[in-house]
Parts: C-alpha cells; structure tokens; sequence
C-alpha cells in the first residue's frame, strides 16, 4: 500500500544548513534508503566522513564542493555526484551556498557516517 509522507522531519544540525527528511530512518522508519532536502550557507562545510552508505547528491541551486582523496569536484545546479561507501568525503559550499537533495542507501544514521570528529 503506498504510504503519504505529509510533511518532512527537521533534523537539527550544527552550522546553519538544513535537513528536512523525507524518507529514512527518523521520518519513515526506512533503514534502506534515506531522502532529505537540504539547504547550507555560504562558506558551509562539515568534517569528513568515510560513510557505510553510497549518497546521491543533486544540486538544485548553486554549488556543492566534495573533497575526495583524487581531489576536489564542484557540483553544480542541475548536476549530481555519487560518492560510494568507503570513500573519504568531504562537503562544502561555495560562496551562494547551495540547496540539494541528497539519496543515501543504505539510510543515513549518524553511526554508518563515520566522521572525522567522532
């Protein structure tokens, strides 16, 4: 049976940025697949995180960095990056900030992210 997700769930964070989840472990239960709207600041950045899970990321308005052991990719609206579980991350933004959806399978959890200041 299809299952209505009327609203999305805040998730409170340091830093300014935003995350409304609409799917995942806090909103749906759903350990499979996490999906959250985002929104970050200019200059916003996060440690870096070596995840349990691989992240979609589409950006719907201007840029979001990802520091990666090869270097650095800037993401720009109407563009996606897919970072893979195990891999050294790094996420950022430029100087508009940036809003995005982020896809994490299996679901985000603050465990599985693994980063840096943990």
């Amino acid at each position: 049976m299809p299952q209505l997700v009327p609203a999305p769930t805040r998730i409170p964070v340091p830093g300014g940025k935003t995350i409304d989840e609409y799917v995942g472990h806090v909103t749906t239960s759903s350990p499979e697949v996490s999906v959250a709207h985002m929104v970050a600041p200019a200059g916003w950045s996060e440690p870096a995180q070596t995840p349990e899970f691989d992240e979609i990321t589409v950006v719907l308005r201007g840029t979001v960095r990802v520091e990666h052991d090869g270097g650095v990719l800037e993401v720009a609206a109407g563009q996606a990056v897919i970072t893979r579980s195990g891999e050294r991350v790094r996420y950022s933004t430029g100087d508009d900030g940036a809003e995005y959806v982020a896809v994490c399978l299996p679901a985000f959890a603050p465990d599985l992210a693994h980063r840096a200041d943990d």
